[in-house]
């Protein structure tokens, strides 16, 4: 006979009861435990999700009210409102069962009860709570697919040699379940890149979780990860599942895992290395099934040298590595990124017909972008607010740092020594071509002469 899968408790004071109906039901499903002491019950339902409780109406001796069934009904219902209730009471007591039902027990038997009546009631109790678990979570992970919708879509745009060999390896280790671990600096597109290999994979059909593990503190790690109880700490008000969970069939991104403190990458190998979680204030083992892609702009060799970072875990997560080039090693996709950047934030701050001058194109791809893709596209959005202007010049893109216009060491031309005062001057003063021309010693107009020669 095969078992149904289901967890089934059964609380009663007479030891005999609780017996015969363990023996009954342990023929059909595969955990069935039995309780009879009440003041037990609330650690019992802390320690294990319980889809089927058996409640007797009485315990103490002589009592027929049904007030302590009554009363351990509302418990298990507050502590565990995915477990199904069915009171067992006398034939007297069908008044005080009904009663339970309105206060949201599931059904009731009658002692003595008819094995097969039993064991139908038990068993449809215990489908409709694994429906409504299953409900909960579709709705958790829906929350993620509308957020994913919501997301505005962004592809990897470039052609250059360097993005091209990352489009490669994309195509290579998409389709297998191999662990990936993205290298790069911050803003060179990381999580574009882990999205794109879940586009690309056999999970594209389920949820992408993305989990920014340099935002999440210690104390909130468990929690965010794989869930909690509802109790199971001060604020833990309700029930909450975990990101592994929500990944479950689909893939499950760590975004800046080399953020993370020893004992918290402990518990995260031990859960990859398992394949299972347990939710906080929970015994109970849930099995996960992730594809596993990690970043970060860190060194994770040189930190496991260091011994800020367990070596069994690096080994665990880069089962390929990839790296994503930093901006100033695409030059060739400047344009590129900016005219897309030019067009998104035109059509969002309804500006049209805005486009970049020669001059401004050419200060763009020969600036050395430390700060990267994301440094480039909020460079261009702030022009595209500020700028009152069609065409986008030189002096809309105040750049943070200047290190393309720095003179070589020795070189003593006056044009270059020119060039680079100008635009150190234009950097100092964010633009002001006033306070920039004061400073140098020149006219507005002629400062603006020389911005065109020099292409500033």
């Amino acid at each position: 006979m095969t078992k149904t899968t289901g967890s089934i408790l059964i609380l009663d004071d007479d030891e005999h009861i609780l017996l015969t109906t363990r023996v009954v039901l342990k023929k059909h499903f595969d955990i069935v435990e039995v309780l009879s002491v009440p003041a037990k019950l609330l650690k019992m339902i802390r320690q294990q999700k319980w889809d089927v409780v058996l409640l007797d109406m009485n315990f103490s001796a002589g009592s027929t009210s049904g007030i302590e069934g009554i009363n351990l009904l509302k418990l298990i219902l507050e502590e565990s409102p995915d477990t199904y209730v069915i009171l067992m009471t006398a034939y007297g007591d069908i008044n005080l069962a009904v009663k339970a039902m309105k206060l949201g027990a599931m059904d009731f038997v009658v002692k003595p009860w008819d094995n097969e009546k039993l064991i139908a009631t038990v068993k449809a109790a215990c489908k409709f709570s694994q429906s409504k678990k299953e409900i909960r979570m579709l709705r958790n992970r829906e929350n993620i697919f509308i957020e994913t919708i919501n997301r505005p879509s962004q592809e990897i745009l470039g052609d250059s040699d360097p993005i091209l060999k990352v489009f490669n390896t994309i195509k290579k280790v998409a389709p297998t379940e191999a662990n990936i671990l993205i290298l790069g600096e911050n803003g060179t597109g990381k999580e574009l890149v882990a999205r794109e290999i879940h586009k690309q994979s056999s999970r594209k059909n389920n949820t992408f979780v993305h989990v920014d593990l340099g935002a999440i503190s210690e104390n909130l790690f468990e929690s965010e990860l794989f869930g909690h109880e509802k109790g199971a700490f001060t604020d833990a008000k309700e029930q909450r599942i975990g990101r592994f969970e929500l990944a479950h069939g689909g893939t499950l991104f760590l975004d800046e895992i080399g953020n993370l403190s020893q004992p918290l990458q402990a518990k995260l190998l031990s859960a990859l290395q398992n394949r299972k979680i347990q939710r906080v204030g929970s015994s109970i083992a849930i099995p996960v099934d992730i594809r596993l892609i990690c970043a970060t702009n860190m060194s994770l060799v040189k930190m496991v040298s260091q011994k800020t970072f367990r070596d069994d875990l690096l080994f665990r997560i880069n089962t390929v590595e990839l790296l994503v080039p930093p901006l100033r090693e695409r030059e060739k996709d400047v344009g590129i990124l900016s005219q897309y950047f030019l067009e998104k934030f035109c059509k969002k701050y309804n500006k049209h017909g805005v486009k970049f001058s020669s001059s401004a194109n050419r200060k763009l791809s020969r600036y050395h972008w430390p700060g990267n893709i994301r440094e480039l596209m909020h460079l261009i959005e702030r022009g595209v607010i500020m700028s009152e202007n069609k065409i986008l010049v030189p002096e809309d893109f105040i750049l943070s740092h200047q290190a393309e216009t720095s003179v070589p060491d020795g070189n003593l031309n006056l044009e270059e020594l020119e060039k680079s005062a100008i635009a150190i001057a234009l950097n100092k003063h964010q633009g002001n071509l006033s306070k920039a021309a004061k400073e140098l010693g020149l006219g507005r107009t002629t400062l603006y002469r020389k911005m065109e020669k020099y292409d500033l």
